[in-house]
């Protein structure tokens, strides 16, 4: 028969043994609560604060992707939209009197998001091999100025030549040599444009 200080050990043991074990299980819960919270994006308000972008995938409309036949008028596209004012009034114009001459001129791309830059000049690197090639046709996004708003590329080939020819008349000029299809608001109306720069040197 047990006595009474055995069965208070007994009883003050196992009580122990219950306290341990509630000790461990609490941090353990503590730790994968912590690893959890650094997993998870900081939030405000309800809102995400963390690094994540705004959306994932390819770059789309928001980054300024343009459809086809896009028109310089066609504002409700970010990449119309995000141009310099007085840059897309002028491809206006000229688009209205290309039109007039027969000539339907479509923009092929205009402002871009830096998102939409870096990929275009990932895919360069991959075509040409080095970064010092692919930035002889692709800006970087820190030098391009699509990301500023401040260059249109323009499609099809004989709007291209019909710029080349009229487009200074609203101050438009092809500026980069590699690319007859990249134009510039770069001098007055109506005066002579500037020497292009040669991005291969």
């Amino acid at each position: 028969m047990l006595t009474d200080r055995t069965t208070r050990d007994r009883r003050l043991s196992v009580l122990a043994g219950f306290a341990i074990v509630a000790a461990v299980i609490s941090l353990t819960v503590a730790a994968c609560t912590a690893v959890s919270a650094q997993d998870e994006p900081q939030t405000s308000g309800g809102k995400s604060t963390g690094s994540t972008p705004a959306h994932k995938g390819p770059p789309n409309a928001a980054d300024g992707v343009l459809p086809d036949h896009t028109s310089a008028y066609d504002t409700d596209l970010p990449g119309i939209a995000k141009l310099d004012p007085a840059l897309r009034t002028a491809v206006q114009e000229a688009e209205t009197a290309m039109k007039a001459d027969g000539i339907r001129m479509q923009v092929t791309t205009g402002w871009r998001s830096r998102k939409y830059q870096e990929e275009l000049l990932e895919k360069a690197i991959r075509k040409y091999g080095s970064k010092k090639k692919a930035l002889e046709y692709v800006a970087d996004p820190d030098e391009s100025h699509h990301v500023t708003g401040h260059a249109v590329d323009i499609g099809p080939t004989d709007a291209d030549d019909w710029l080349n020819r009229k487009g200074n008349r609203y101050g438009l000029c092809q500026t980069l040599s590699n690319e007859i299809w990249h134009f510039e608001l770069v001098t007055k109306p109506g005066d002579s444009c500037p020497p292009m720069t040669d991005p291969t040197k």
